[in-house]
């Protein structure tokens, strides 16, 4: 796959996976949602993880992400997987890296798919598997001084 001309550094492919990014500017909606556009699709499912307030019952203060440099190729895998298991169409992820506010949108997925039970699966293991196997962790600050690594082993 090689960089997208508006984002380089992007991934961008004439096959089913169509965008793939992790990056350090505010995510687009529809950016996403027009890289899974797709004629012969019934079924669109879409995904936002957005930073909430709290978490565990304690105020969120402040959020980053950082990403292992391995990040992208991974996150690869996964998408390749999940193409390769479902009727998909066309799929994309980006995911957030840096300091983070309140509202900001962290992760964005999607997949289209002939029909809409697909794409809901589809697009489900692809932020399921995203979570679990791609090396993005995130770092939270509580309003009571303490803080936490989420995704660090």
């Amino acid at each position: 796959m090689a960089p997208t001309h508006d984002h380089p550094g992007e991934l961008a492919a004439d096959g089913p996976v169509r965008l793939l990014a992790v990056r350090d500017t505010p995510l687009s909606l529809d950016e996403v949602f027009a890289a899974v556009g797709d004629d012969a699709a019934g079924g669109t499912a879409l995904f936002v993880g957005t930073v909430r307030d709290h978490d565990g019952g304690a105020d969120v203060t402040g959020l980053g992400y950082s990403a292992h440099p391995s990040a992208e190729d991974e996150l690869r895998r996964v998408a390749e997987k999940i193409a390769a298991d479902f009727p998909v169409r066309a799929l994309a992820a980006v995911h957030r890296v840096g300091e983070l506010s309140v509202g900001d949108l962290a992760v964005v997925v999607a997949v289209s798919c002939p029909h809409r039970a697909e794409a809901f699966a589809a697009c489900r293991r692809l932020i399921d598997d995203l979570k679990r196997e791609v090396p993005i962790w995130k770092h939270q600050t509580f309003a009571d001084g303490t803080e936490e690594w989420v995704g660090a082993s």
